[in-house]
């Protein structure tokens, strides 16, 4: 994300802000984002997003050309020039704090929290709800896909083929980085490649199938161009008929996979392993595609189906069963010029939330597999054997220290889900989770709410 992202944010935003800068209302404030509640058919999420987001809060800027636009829209009539002065010398100054990317969480948890005068930290939330639900949600999601695909215990890759179907290119980048994180072997978006350094894969359309004569002129002509990464989608036609002719061919030899994009792809899979070890071609691997999601391959892993990995697109990408995130960004308190700390929350029924700047302390059993997570303010001590999770990003406009990198990220997310009892990994069934709170938090709560 870069400075061109200053007006990619509700109108509300800007409008609040002239509102405070023009009322003088300079409190330092505290807004936290979290999933007010878990989607039904998920058992956790993700958090994902982080490094862009902190790429945007530090590169936002407003440009000449952006506030020229937000001076000749009406509503903003009445406000007064040094209003957009002050944009035009916009910089975040505040703090920022959140859990790391790859981190395990559930709904009530803060996920991330700014720390600012109130203006900055008001014209993020547009932007910051954005990102992390983009990327928490297909997260989440690709974690439940990847898991399904080696639910045996057999290593089977999973690679996210989703770019076409996403709601837009861009959404199609931070997929394929959120898909990867999550456990994802590769990505067929080259972008996301060049930008993230995730492996890309590939292998042909049945377009250029249909552009030949006939599929072994197909073949012949594609082999001869990619000899080491020849991959062949026998479905264009006759699938069983497909891979006999293809084990008569001299490239057979050399030929990487197969990829089965239609049909019953259990039966398909089958006849085509049988095929194929039968013509001495064992290292011939099969891809499996589409319209494939965490469920059907669960199925076809159950059915002992010969698929080596799985290209998996629209349902990842866009997380079909669960497409949005119930995320919120919400003010839980002022600090006033003396100091003084004003606790906020929205009591209104089924939208209240807890006030106060947060942590979540996380704790684990004897075996260091997940127990429990208790929120309390920030101001508290751990408890024993418990792991505080939101950390420093970013103090006074800066960065704390280098963010990890993706194949860290992608640890994370490996070592946190090995952490999770089998129970909330069962795709057919979602675990509930509520956090627990401190006796502090219990207390302030019920003063205020």
């Amino acid at each position: 994300m870069n400075s061109h992202n200053s007006l990619k944010v509700d109108l509300y935003e800007l409008t609040m802000a002239a509102g405070y800068f023009q009322n003088k209302v300079e409190a330092r404030a505290t807004f936290e984002l979290s999933c007010h509640t878990m989607p039904k058919n998920r058992s956790f999420l993700v958090a994902c997003g982080l490094e862009q987001v902190v790429e945007y809060i530090l590169n936002l800027r407003f440009s000449d050309e952006d506030v020229a636009f937000l001076k000749d829209l009406p509503v903003f009539r009445h406000a007064k020039g040094n209003f957009f002065d002050y944009l035009k010398n916009f910089k975040f100054s505040g703090d920022v704090w959140a859990m790391p990317e790859g981190e395990i969480f559930f709904a009530r948890e803060p996920v991330l929290q700014v720390e600012a005068p109130i203006i900055e930290a008001q014209v993020l939330e547009t932007c910051l709800l954005s990102v992390m639900n983009i990327e928490s949600v297909v997260a989440a999601k690709a974690a439940r896909v990847v898991a399904a695909a080696s639910a045996d215990g057999v290593a089977r890759g999973v690679i996210d083929f989703g770019s076409r179907r996403a709601h837009g290119p861009e959404a199609g980048v931070l997929a394929a980085r959120a898909a990867y994180a999550a456990g994802c072997i590769g990505t067929s978006n080259v972008y996301a490649g060049k930008e993230f350094g995730i492996p890309a894969y590939g292998t042909i359309a049945h377009s250029w199938v249909e552009a030949f004569d006939g599929e072994q002129e197909a073949f012949e002509r594609y082999h001869a161009v990619f000899p080491e990464n020849t991959v062949l989608l026998v479905d264009t036609y006759d699938t069983v008929g497909c891979v006999r002719k293809i084990v008569s061919m001299p490239l057979k030899a050399h030929l990487k996979g197969i990829r089965l994009d239609s049909g019953d792809l259990k039966v398909l899979s089958k006849k085509a392993r049988g095929i194929l070890d039968k013509a001495g071609l064992a290292h011939v691997k099969i891809l499996a595609s589409g319209n494939l999601n965490e469920y059907k391959i669960a199925g076809l892993v159950k059915a002992r189906a010969p698929i080596d990995s799985f290209g998996v697109g629209t349902d990842m990408v866009t997380s079909r069963d669960c497409p949005a995130l119930d995320l919120t960004y919400k003010l839980v308190q002022i600090q006033e010029k003396d100091g003084t700390v004003k606790y906020k929350s929205k009591t209104s029924p089924q939208k209240k939330t807890i006030p106060g700047r947060k942590q979540v302390f996380r704790h684990f059993d004897h075996k260091g597999m997940f127990r429990k997570d208790v929120i309390g303010l920030a101001t508290e001590k751990a408890p024993e054997g418990a792991r505080p999770l939101l950390r420093p990003v970013i103090r006074d406009g800066k960065l704390t220290e280098a963010l990890p990198s993706l194949e860290t990220v992608r640890q994370s997310v490996a070592e946190g889900l090995a952490k999770l009892p089998s129970s909330f990994k069962n795709i057919y069934k979602s675990k509930s989770v509520k956090p627990g709170y401190t006796s502090i938090i219990l207390q302030l709560i019920s003063e205020l709410l």
